[in-house]
């Protein structure tokens, strides 16, 4: 006599396509929750032994402009993605099947945060201890409270736009938040604050695009995965690799130029190690090239491997450390920046 298990039913299937799905959502919150303790223990660490001060509130900046950031990759990632998806040819004129918008959430998160760094601008860039302490007329009579304006009102658009019928709408307000992010990093006391402000504006926004993008990508392929989209998935993935290594190019390219204008060759080795501002970046510069090597193992897959979707495994671990990157980034504009002219 011989045994045979027979095969799983709907139940079965179901089942385990919810414990599956739950393991997924639990692992997403704990990554989330360990990457929230970057901003709000990162300032202090990076400034231990320093000799800097460190200004009140520090992490809760820190994790709102990490969210800010976050919520500025979601949605230009999604237009991104959906537009290579769209153009991938043998489809006979039908619009690819595409994964729910998380772009309304991430306005939503992006419109809470740029609503707390505009508190913090409206109290003197300090954390504001009660509601009377917040001058919101007193926004309007600043550079950077203009600015915080700007980002508030652009997520509020971008939300508008992204529940609407015509989504891609929201390209132009989540481009005003770019463009206020590069202005505000730059103030005009600063030296030549049009070229840092245009170096950031490119940085941040291939960044966005590749962060983004990544995570979209990764979000259509396991939609496509068991349908008759599911061949063109490699296809996909291929041209989203072909624009993320241009994009990584200029996000280091522009990197590099910034880290140079704020410290001259002559003192980064020093300052690397013993400034705040050094160390984060230091911390950036090695998570980015984490990334760029799981980028690199992933392509290697995608062309080599018999089945190409392989190359999704190190392209989810590539997720991971791009989010650790966002984190970082958030630590690196909230500790005191050493520019030396």
């Amino acid at each position: 006599m011989t045994l045979t298990q027979p095969p799983p039913g709907p139940a079965d299937r179901h089942g385990s396509v919810r414990r599956a799905g739950a393991g997924r959502a639990v692992a997403v919150l704990v990554l989330v929750a360990l990457a929230a303790l970057i901003p709000l223990l990162g300032p202090s660490a990076a400034l231990h032994g320093t000799g800097e001060a460190e200004a009140p509130g520090t992490g809760g900046i820190a994790l709102l402009r990490t969210v800010l950031f976050a919520a500025l990759c979601i949605p230009v990632g999604e237009l991104f993605v959906n537009r290579l998806a769209r153009s991938l040819p043998g489809r006979g004129g039908a619009p690819p099947v595409l994964p729910r918008s998380r772009s309304p959430l991430a306005a939503g998160a992006g419109f809470l945060a740029a609503l707390g760094l505009a508190a913090v601008v409206a109290t003197g860039n300090l954390v504001p201890g009660e509601g009377a302490d917040i001058d919101l007329g007193g926004l309007y009579a600043s550079r950077d409270g203009k600015l915080a304006l700007l980002e508030v009102n652009a997520f509020l658009v971008a939300g508008l736009c992204a529940a609407s019928r015509r989504p891609a709408s929201q390209a132009w307000p989540l481009a005003a938040v770019v463009v206020a992010e590069a202005l505000r990093a730059h103030p005009t006391t600063e030296h030549t604050p049009l070229t840092g402000s245009a170096l950031t504006l490119v940085h941040l926004s291939c960044a966005a695009l590749w962060a983004g993008g990544l995570v979209h990508a990764l979000r259509v392929l396991r939609l496509w995965r068991g349908r008759p989209d599911a061949a063109a998935g490699a296809a996909l993935l291929g041209r989203y690799a072909r624009v993320a290594a241009v994009l990584l190019a200029a996000v280091t390219a522009t990197g590099v130029c910034s880290s140079l204008r704020r410290m001259p060759p002559e003192t980064i080795l020093e300052q690397l190690t013993g400034t705040a501002y050094g160390r984060a970046l230091l911390a950036k510069v090695l998570l980015v090239a984490v990334v760029a090597a799981l980028a690199v193992w992933a392509r290697r897959r995608l062309r080599r491997s018999a089945d190409p979707l392989t190359a999704c495994e190190p392209a989810r671990a590539e997720v991971v450390a791009l989010g650790l990157a966002v984190a970082v980034s958030g630590v690196l504009t909230a500790v005191p920046v050493p520019i030396r002219w």
